[in-house]
């Protein structure tokens, strides 16, 4: 629905992204907000990691809990996330999330400035199935993201 230049879209309803194992819908993108920021609502399944510990170097991002519950690591601090929190992630620091729990999680998820929408159409693109760290890693980089893997880990 149009809103005298502005749009309204319900809740899960976007442009479906399908990377990382989660489901990622787009909501706002950098066209839509003057490169100004990207939003989407994550839907994180039961029992599911997020990505690897990373680092953005491009942009800082906020995340909101709409349901469930999320775990997130955040320069070396654990959160969890309920109904209503909110918890800003800055440029420049390693995080990573998962939802050990029961229950699907959802988040919404603001991006400041945009474009991290791009990087997730490219990891969209890559043929279904698990993905080797060889090759996500040239993606990331790409984007101004550093894969952040423990000593040992992701040959």
């Amino acid at each position: 629905m149009s809103l005298g230049g502005g749009y309204m879209l319900s809740s899960r309803k976007g442009t479906q992204i399908p990377a990382i194992g989660l489901n990622i819908t787009m909501k706002a993108n950098g066209p839509a907000t003057r490169d100004a920021y990207s939003l989407f609502e994550y839907a994180i399944p039961p029992e599911t990691n997020g990505p690897p510990a990373h680092i953005h170097t491009r942009e800082d991002e906020s995340f909101i809990c709409l349901a469930g519950r999320l775990d997130v690591s955040l320069g070396g601090e654990e959160f969890t996330l309920e109904f209503g929190d909110y918890l800003y992630l800055p440029r420049n620091v390693v995080h990573t999330f998962r939802n050990p729990y029961g229950e699907e999680a959802r988040v919404i998820s603001v991006v400041s400035p945009a474009g991290l929408e791009a990087y997730y159409q490219a990891l969209g693109e890559l043929p279904p199935g698990p993905k080797d760290m060889a090759t996500l890693k040239p993606i990331m980089e790409e984007f101004g993201i550093e894969l952040q893997l423990p000593p040992g880990g992701g040959h």
